[in-house]
C-alpha cells in the first residue's frame, strides 16, 4: 500500500484517539494562539512536566504580546532560566515586536504569516496555525517523524532534512479539517505510546493494524537515525569567589553560546586546589579559604562542560567582576542551566 493511502488511513484513529486520551495540560485550557505559541517554544528540548512551572510563571509575569514587546531582556532571560537555548528567549521578544507593529498586537492567524517571524519554524507555525485556528497544515516534530516512519515502515534516515520535508509534503496532502487534533494526536502518540527509547506500547495504539513496522516486527529499527556529529569536549573550572557576602559574577559576551548571561568566572581548564591561588593571582585576589564544591558535567547540542567547582574565601574583591549580593542573585541576575548546581553552593 502506497505511503500516502496508509496516511489517510491514520486520520481517523488518531484524531479518535487523541480526543479520548489527551492530557490535560494548561496551554490546552483554550485554543488561546499566545498561550500555544509560548508552550511550543518552551517545549522544544524540555520536558512538559518542567515545563508547567515555567510556563505559569512566564505568563504570570507576561501575560500579552504587549508585555513580552516591552519586557527587559534581562528581565526576560532571567524567566527563562534553567530552560536553555537562550535565543529562543530573545526570539520571543523580537516576534512580538513585530506583532505590535504589523498586527496590532495580535498572532497572525495564517501559516505563511507566522513563519516570517523570528524563531517561528516550519513546526511552530504548523503548531500555532493548526492548534489555534484548525489551519490544514502539518507540524512534524520527532514524534511525528517516528510515528509515521514505523507507520508506513520508513528506513529512510529521519534526522536528515531531506527525509522530514517529504514527510512533511504528503501530510499536507492529507490533512483533515481537524487538523489540530490530528496534529496533537500524532505528537501526543510519539510521546506515550510509540515512545522514542525502549519498546513501543504497541497493544495500546489505535494504528497496530496498520502499522507495518509492528506487523514485521521493526519498531527496533525504525525510525533510522545515523548517528550525529560528535560533541566538542571541554574541561572547566568554577570559580565561587565570595567577600563579605558579595558573589562574583560577570556577563558573558555579546555573541555565541550563552550570549549576554552572567556567569561565574571561570578557565577551561580542570585545575587542582594547589593550582588555584595561581589563577588568583592573576585576577589580583588572595584567598583565605578554598572548598571543592563539586562537579557537574553540562551538554549543549555541540559541546559538553566537564566543570568543577571551588568556593573561596576572599581577603578583598576586584575591578573585573561583579560583586553581588547572593539574594539579589537569585532574584535578577540570569544564570545558565550549566551553571546553577554550582549557584546551589553558594
Amino acid at each position: 500500500m502506497q505511503e500516502i493511502e496508509l496516511m489517510k488511513k491514520m486520520r481517523e484513529p488518531i484524531i479518535e484517539w487523541y480526543q479520548e486520551n489527551k492530557r490535560e495540560l494548561p496551554w490546552r485550557k483554550e485554543k488561546n494562539p499566545y498561550h500555544i505559541w509560548i508552550s511550543e517554544i518552551m517545549l522544544q528540548q524540555t520536558r512538559i512536566e518542567a515545563v508547567k512551572q515555567y510556563y505559569e510563571r512566564f505568563l504570570k509575569q507576561i501575560p500579552t504580546i504587549e508585555a513580552l514587546a516591552e519586557i527587559e531582556e534581562e528581565k526576560l532571560l532571567k524567566l527563562w532560566e534553567g530552560l536553555g537555548y537562550y535565543n529562543r528567549a530573545r526570539n520571543l521578544k523580537k516576534a512580538a515586536q513585530v506583532m505590535q507593529e504589523e498586527y496590532e498586537g495580535k498572532m497572525p492567524k495564517h501559516y505563511k504569516e507566522l513563519i516570517k517571524l523570528p524563531g517561528i519554524g516550519e513546526y511552530t507555525a504548523g503548531a500555532i496555525s493548526s492548534i489555534a485556528y484548525d489551519e490544514k497544515v502539518p507540524a512534524v516534530d520527532g514524534n511525528v517523524l517516528r510515528v509515521v516512519s514505523r507507520v508506513v515502515g520508513s528506513k529512510k534516515d529521519v534526522l536528515e532534512n531531506k527525509t522530514k520535508k517529504e514527510f512533511t509534503e504528503k501530510l499536507q496532502e492529507i490533512m483533515p479539517k481537524q487538523a489540530g487534533d490530528f496534529n496533537e494526536g500524532l505528537m501526543e502518540l510519539g510521546e506515550l505510546i510509540c515512545i522514542p527509547n525502549g519498546e513501543p506500547l504497541c497493544e495500546k495504539c489505535p494504528l497496530q493494524k496498520m502499522c507495518i513496522a509492528k506487523n514485521k516486527d521493526l519498531t527496533s529499527l525504525i525510525p533510522v537515525r545515523n548517528q550525529k556529529m560528535k560533541r566538542k569536549k571541554e574541561d572547566m573550572t568554577v570559580f565561587l569567589l565570595e567577600y563579605e557576602g558579595r558573589i562574583a559574577i560577570r556577563k558573558r559576551k555579546e555573541k555565541g553560546l550563552l550570549a549576554n548571561m552572567y556567569e561565574f568566572p571561570n578557565i577551561t581548564k580542570k585545575m587542582t586546589k594547589k593550582e588555584i591561588p595561581k589563577v588568583l593571582q592573576v585576577w589580583k585576589l588572595e584567598s583565605k579559604q578554598i572548598e571543592k564544591i563539586g562537579a557537574h558535567h553540562h551538554v549543549f547540542s555541540h559541546i559538553e562542560w566537564d566543570m568543577v567547582g571551588y568556593k573561596i574565601q576572599l581577603s578583598s574583591m576586584n575591578k573585573e567582576f561583579e560583586w553581588i549580593e547572593k539574594e539579589e542573585i537569585l532574584e535578577k541576575y540570569p544564570i545558565p542551566g550549566a551553571f546553577i548546581p554550582f549557584r546551589k553552593k553558594m
